[in-house]
């Protein structure tokens, strides 16, 4: 029996976890059949050797008679904050036979205390951005207040060998971090996005390797995202939701071979400027003037003194945990099939698979020459762009040319669904290598598959993994193209059975389950969508808001998830207590909110009251079954 993959709180990666017993879980192979596991033994240590040498320092389970084989609680000493944490399981079979070491797993536990502040770029200082007209699509430009992106660094030296180093970031808004010039981890669109006003994710880098002797440089960018930018249907005005600017908070802790720690901070310290991201947002696309760049501006030694100061914001007590899932990423490249030249200088590039996320443009021309590119997923009978469909939203991205030769670009802080790009003001026609569709959504691993004898049926599962990938990018969304791109509870709990077949969503619906409990409201009822947004700030229908009742049973089913379970289980009493105080007949006749009713159905119209009664009942089933499996039945 061989253990083949080591997983902590639902992730194979290094997740950094704030939980005082995080669960670890592994997968067993075998070359004989009806093999099983009857016991385990797990070693948790500060270093891969203490691992290796058999020395459980933080924790030695000893053996254990048991199959179990996933989320096991630890039970060490109390782990420290801040630190770096090594584990390896044994496992024996039914013969009694042990199993070699695991190869370690790692994970991190967060911090305990935060010394930095949230730093930003002063707002006034943006100049007014104006719009051209034709990339406005039926949008005013008058209301398009979109704002450049700051960028930000600090200076810091570094006095000796260095044992160490982990860089703890967030933002309001998105941010890319870069350290002496290189970028900082390989997510994209990160933070993901929570309620903002009860909940901020944070990253941890181990980045000793990038560290130098003397003088660095630690450096960020930062996106409006959906923080302070446009989100949501029928979007007013930026920063309508949750604030007007994005900003930075970071600690870089430097641990030194001395045994002495060192901390740089998001603080007054830092410097801001802008550069060549004119603006970039989620729904209105991005404007990118190369002539603008900032050259080697994260790398020791740049000359800041043009930049400005920032803003200064000390940290209040907003919640600040470690990115419970998988980060978002780039995960594979598309090839176009095709290239049409629809009149001269606009070519439409056909990726033949809708997707979600963005191109890569490779283009050469002469400095200040303009590149403009339109996103579709269908096309008008004339072979130009259908975009009805996307409301409000503006899918168009424009790159300025630096000239002098090749560049290669691609957008930061916006995506678009699409299978078509519309290319205006390419010097040359495009070939197969001037664009290239990425692939982008929460980085969930794949679980299963499904093929048979006919195509029709294998296309139709390959089109509902397609859109798993384009509709789970931090929140499972009801669509990644048009203006909405909201976590809809309905959308949600109807999906999740097949989602969890396709790929290992349980750390994905873990963090948006607390999206969840953060939306409920203080009389008990749960949203239509969460994160709450405006305009459906509102107390959820039947089938969305029964979503905090099944998509917690339905993890509890597929990965046996007893602790989210016992998580949840005081919200969902509250909302079934909800439900009963303004319905005490047994039947949901009352605060059914917007009722959808059965919203897609066809040549069926179920009565509203028999839809949410139903859904009530069911409710109450699933309940009783999770009081169950949490020892409540009393």
């Amino acid at each position: 029996m061989r253990i083949v993959s080591l997983r902590c709180e639902h992730r194979a990666d290094v997740p950094c976890v704030d939980d005082d017993a995080p669960r670890l879980g592994w997968v067993l192979a075998s070359d004989r059949r009806a093999t099983r596991q009857t016991a385990y033994r797990i070693l948790v240590a500060h270093t891969e050797d203490d691992v290796a040498s058999g020395r459980g320092t933080l924790w030695d389970s000893g053996r254990v008679d048991s199959s179990q084989t996933v989320d096991v609680p630890y039970a060490g000493r109390p782990l420290p904050p801040g630190a770096d944490c090594v584990w390896a399981v044994q496992v024996w079979d039914e013969r009694g036979e042990a199993s070699g070491w695991s190869a370690p797993g790692r994970f991190r536990t967060g911090l305990a205390a935060w010394s930095a502040d949230w730093i930003g770029r002063d707002a006034a200082d943006d100049p007014g951005i104006e719009v051209p007209s034709e990339e406005t699509r039926g949008n005013d430009a008058a209301q398009l207040a979109l704002a450049p992106c700051p960028y930000l660094r600090r200076a810091f030296g570094i006095a000796g060998p260095v044992a160490r180093a982990v860089l703890y970031v967030t933002a309001r808004g998105l941010v890319e971090v870069h350290l002496n010039g290189d970028r900082v981890g390989d997510e994209v669109l990160a933070p993901g996005w929570t309620e903002y006003r009860r909940r901020i994710e944070y990253a941890a880098h181990d980045v000793t390797g990038l560290l130098r002797p003397g003088e660095n440089a630690l450096g960020a960018i930062l996106g409006d995202g959906w923080y302070a930018g446009y989100v949501g249907f029928d979007p007013k005005h930026r920063g309508a939701h949750y604030g007007t600017a994005p900003e930075l908070l970071c600690e870089l802790h430097v641990e030194y071979a001395d045994g002495s720690v060192a901390i740089v901070r998001s603080d007054g310290a830092w410097r801001a400027t802008t550069g060549p991201i004119v603006y970039s947002d989620l729904l209105m696309g991005e404007r990118y003037d190369a002539r603008a760049e900032l050259g080697a501006w994260s790398e020791p030694g740049y000359d800041d003194a043009a930049w400005g100061g920032v803003t200064v914001r000390a940290r209040d007590g907003l919640r600040l945990v470690p990115a419970r899932a998988q980060p978002i990423r780039v995960t594979a490249d598309v090839r176009p099939v095709a290239i049409v030249e629809r009149e001269p200088g606009v070519h439409v590039v056909d990726l033949g698979q809708n997707i979600v996320g963005w191109v890569r443009l490779r283009v050469e021309g002469a400095r200040g020459a303009e590149v403009r590119l339109r996103f579709a997923e269908m096309l008008e009978p004339d072979g130009s762009l259908h975009l009805a469909n996307l409301r409000g939203a503006r899918p168009v991205e424009t790159y300025v040319l630096r000239g002098g030769g090749p560049e290669v670009h691609e957008p930061r802080f916006t995506f678009h669904g699409f299978r078509y790009v519309e290319v205006t003001g390419l010097p040359d026609a495009p070939d197969a290598e001037t664009i290239t569709g990425r692939v982008v959504h929460s980085d969930t691993p794949p679980s299963g598959s499904f093929a048979c004898s006919d195509d029709l049926v294998d296309r139709l599962q390959r089109n509902i993994v397609w859109g798993q990938r384009g509709n789970f990018l931090s929140v499972p969304t009801d669509c990644p193209q048009r203006d909405e791109r909201l976590g809809w509870l309905a959308d949600a709990q109807v999906f999740l059975p097949t989602a969890a077949f396709n790929m290992d969503v349980a750390a994905f619906m873990t963090k948006w389950g607390d999206d969840v409990l953060d939306a409920q409201s203080p009389g008990g009822a749960y949203p239509d969508v969460a994160p709450r947004l405006h305009p459906v700030d509102r107390d959820g229908a039947p089938a969305w808001a029964d979503a905090g009742v099944i998509v917690p049973w339905v993890l509890y089913r597929r990965y046996g998830d007893v602790r989210l379970v016992a998580r949840h289980w005081q919200a969902m009493e509250r909302y079934m207590a909800h439900l009963q105080r303004h319905n005490p007949d047994l039947l949901w006749t009352r605060r059914r909110n917007n009722d959808y009713g059965d919203w897609l159905s066809v040549g069926a119209d179920t009565p509203k009251d028999v839809l949410a009664t139903a859904y009530w009942a069911w409710d109450a089933r699933l309940m009783a079954e999770m009081a169950g499996a949490l020892g409540r039945r009393s």
